[in-house]
């Protein structure tokens, strides 16, 4: 039962769709919002436009991987579904606040935010918060309604329409991907504001409890797990330099020996927060928060995985200073890093070939912090061209600029090379709301002679084997359409990828456990891989009417193999990917 709001008219509605099934209040109902209610080729920035906001039935209750908010709206980047999710505790709190989904349309006169408190959605005036970074607005909407309510902000960057801006809830924890931020500028939305404690319901505390308690027993066994709970976590890049072609390295054009360091693992330790407890009720503590030690910003650098690589590596930069501090401001000033960093690594190897002078250069750390303010206030020389991203900022540059876009459907591409991991290349390719580097588990996890043998029983389950990572076949179509419509599900029900399988503890059934633990209703794994599907159907539909960008790669990736290292001569060659493309389309029934 979502709250309609619409921001123009200062109504709110709730709207009964409990006699729907097979959406759990997440993303699928959102899509179909998103369907329903607006026109084909509606522009992002459109009054009638509608942003979706939903912990649905799981999101926010107290157990492993269910600390996520899905955020949904026409992304101003891609043209077709973009889908962010935020970890952290903003999804209890929207729950402790009486709340499982608000469904956004209009545009507000002035700036302003949406409280929810006691089950009860209210619009007020946010003028004075204005030009704020998230930081700052998250505090000064705390200290006005109390300093256990959760917030979800925009800063700069969504007021100023960067197509690529993000929304931070509670400081550290960003809704990254596809500019949701700027749809909440478009509708004048700074914040959404959650006071209250109201417990989440859940049918079966005791088998809650027990799966929690497996989860806590489980994490010391798993690998990938215990990184992830260890300091400094999964997201801070330390120790070996990882092999050639596996990381994007100056806008994916060095291949080879990049002569660029990765930080010891004690590195990150003079730069951490404690954020025990990050993520209520999920014991794993993933997500560190690192900053800038003097800066009022400290608590904005909740670090994600791709940080390090994004404004690191892809730059040319390997100073952890540099890094953490610029992945800090962004989440401050509300960007996502992911597209950032593409659009600057973009944006630098223009100025290196001569396309874009005067523009900024590979390695210079110290120019960082510039560009990015620039690029959130739309000024200085590059601000406003590349806060359209790298595809739009290429159209204006020139065609002789366009080789150097390494983007799908106009949103930047991962930091992880896909010739090395053709699959997920293909991820990257043919999901239909754009990339996303954890839109399916990676190919590496599955070659058997470089993978995680322990978790080969839970994919073949999905019909995955082990497959050297390499290999470009129809096979490998099939296998990718498993992995996505898998990881699709995690995402339709808000259950955190980083927790679930095949390569961490939660098992598929231990999935349908959770979902029956707290939704109370008959539901199997095969339920599970139908929500995917569904969740996919629905995208590549709306994808489909909106005319959104073709299912291709960057030439980059056909043409320039790997040239040194364990992956040398990696690539994609066109004929091979298209043979598997047409054999993920089959797998998910779709032509």
């Amino acid at each position: 039962m979502p709250f309609v709001v619409d921001l123009a008219a200062g109504t709110v509605e709730r709207e009964d769709r409990s006699a729907e099934t097979g959406h759990f209040g997440g993303s699928i109902l959102g899509l179909r919002l998103l369907a329903e209610r607006t026109p084909a080729r509606l522009a992002p920035y459109d009054p009638r436009a509608l942003l979706y906001v939903a912990a649905g039935i799981l999101g926010g209750a107290p157990g492993p991987g269910l600390a996520k908010t899905v955020f949904l709206a026409k992304s101003p980047l891609t043209g077709v579904a973009g889908e962010a999710h935020a970890l952290g505790p903003f999804a209890a709190g929207l729950r402790g606040a009486g709340a499982m989904a608000l469904a956004i349309t209009g545009r507000a006169r002035r700036l302003s935010y949406l409280l929810i408190e006691g089950g009860e959605v209210t619009c007020h005036d946010a003028e004075d918060l204005r030009g704020l970074g998230t930081a700052a607005t998250t505090d000064a909407l705390r200290a006005r309604h109390g300093a256990g309510a959760h917030v979800a902000a925009i800063g700069p960057a969504g007021e100023n329409l960067v197509r690529y801006a993000s929304v931070v809830t509670d400081h550290a924890y960003p809704a990254a991907r596809y500019g949701l931020g700027a749809v909440f500028g478009a509708k004048n939305l700074k914040a959404v504001v959650c006071v209250g404690e109201a417990p989440v319901s859940v049918a079966d505390p005791d088998a809650l409890a027990g799966l929690t308690a497996y989860y806590r027993d489980a994490l010391a066994a798993n690998p990938l797990a215990a990184l992830q709970h260890g300091e400094p976590g999964f997201a801070g890049w330390a120790g070996d330099v990882p092999d050639p072609g596996y990381l994007a390295v100056r806008n994916f054009s060095v291949t080879g020996e990049s002569g660029l360091a990765v930080p010891e693992p004690g590195a990150f330790g003079v730069r951490a927060v404690a954020t025990r407890g990050g993520c209520p009720g999920c014991p794993n503590d993933c997500l560190k928060t690192y900053g800038p030690p003097a800066s009022p910003v400290r608590g904005s650098g909740g670090l994600g995985q791709e940080a390090f690589p994004s404004l690191g590596w892809n730059l040319g930069i390997d100073d952890l200073d540099a890094v953490l501090d610029a992945n800090a401001l962004c989440n401050d000033l509300g960007l996502d890093q992911v597209s950032l960093g593409g659009t600057l690594a973009f944006a630098m190897e223009c100025t290196a070939r001569g396309l874009l002078p005067g523009g900024p250069a590979f390695g210079d750390a110290a120019a960082l912090p510039g560009l990015i303010r620039d690029v959130a206030t739309r000024s200085g020389a590059f601000g406003d061209l590349l806060a359209e991203g790298s595809a739009r900022a290429a159209r204006l540059i020139g065609q002789e600029a366009m080789p150097y876009v390494m983007a799908v459907k106009g949103a930047e591409v991962p930091c992880f090379d896909p010739r090395v991991q053709p699959g997920l290349g293909l991820g990257y390719a043919a999901a239909p709301n754009g990339p996303r580097y954890d839109a399916l588990e990676h190919d590496l996890d599955f070659d058997p002679a470089l993978g995680l043998p322990y978790c080969f029983p839970e994919a073949a389950r999905v019909g995955v084997a082990p497959e050297t990572a390499g290999v470009l076949d129809a096979e490998r179509g099939r296998r990718t359409a498993r992995l996505l419509r898998l990881w699709s599900a995690l995402d339709a029900l808000n259950i955190c990828v980083f927790a679930s399988t095949p390569t961490r503890p939660l098992t598929l059934d231990h999935l349908a456990s959770l979902v029956r633990a707290v939704a109370g209703v008959e539901f199997t794994v095969g339920d599970l891989l139908d929500a995917g599907r569904r969740r996919l159907d629905l995208m590549r539909a709306y994808a489909i009417r909106e005319e959104g960008g073709p299912d291709e790669l960057p030439a980059r990736f056909h043409d320039e193999p790997v040239a040194a290292g364990r992956h040398a001569g990696a690539v994609l060659p066109r004929a091979s990917f298209a043979e598997a493309r047409t054999a993920f389309y089959e797998e998910l029934g779709w032509q």
